[in-house]
């Protein structure tokens, strides 16, 4: 098997089983009876702009990732040289970031959301990886889409880590002032010791 398949296969490997995560969780939402589709009060909370870029971005991907599943020409064009022990490394980096994004969706529960909206007597969470970071699961999504990158070693993965990244960041403000607005001096307090995207030193 060459090069080039290995990694193909890699990067899948990955994917699926983030994909598998994220499902799981979603379902677990589901049957605890909390919503996941957005609502106009959500979408307005994270703004139209955002929001309809985060749509566009993902039929894109969809579309991207069957290309390079076929090994398309195009997507070969962007093929760029990395060592393979670089690639390898982003592979277990891809690795550890799911089973962190895990441990994060265990300790919030119910409380996750995958819009900018907060649940019905919701519960400010500030145990396991939210005791030093105040949105771990950003990180966790930020280092899987970094290790996507590697493994493929592919400019336009490159590129669609850099524009989700762009994303999250103008997303984040947003949400801390959301958790402001509802928790008050409380989160105000949990700021002052917690970093935003890594521990604060």
């Amino acid at each position: 098997m060459n090069t080039a398949i290995t990694f193909r296969i890699a990067f899948f490997s990955l994917l699926g089983w983030m994909l598998a995560v994220r499902i799981y969780f979603n379902i677990r939402l589901r049957q605890a009876g909390e919503r996941f589709m957005p609502d106009r009060k959500d979408i307005q909370h994270e703004g139209w702009l955002l929001f309809s870029s985060r749509v566009v971005l993902f039929f894109v991907l969809v579309a991207i990732l069957v290309l390079y599943a076929i090994n398309h020409p195009w997507m070969k064009a962007l093929d760029f040289r990395l060592p393979v022990w670089l690639r390898w490394f982003g592979f277990a980096m891809g690795s550890l970031s799911i089973i962190f994004l895990i441990w994060i969706q265990l300790e919030l529960g119910r409380q996750f959301s995958p819009q900018l909206q907060l649940r019905h007597e919701h519960q400010l969470v500030t145990s396991g990886p939210y005791s030093r970071v105040r949105h771990p699961l950003y990180t966790a999504l930020d280092v899987f889409g970094f290790s996507l990158a590697l493994v493929s070693a592919n400019w336009f993965f490159v590129a669609f880590f850099l524009i989700s990244l762009v994303g999250l960041y103008l997303r984040v403000p947003k949400e801390e002032k959301m958790m402001l607005d509802t928790f008050g001096e409380k989160y105000t307090e949990y700021m002052q010791h917690t970093g935003r995207f890594l521990p604060k030193i």
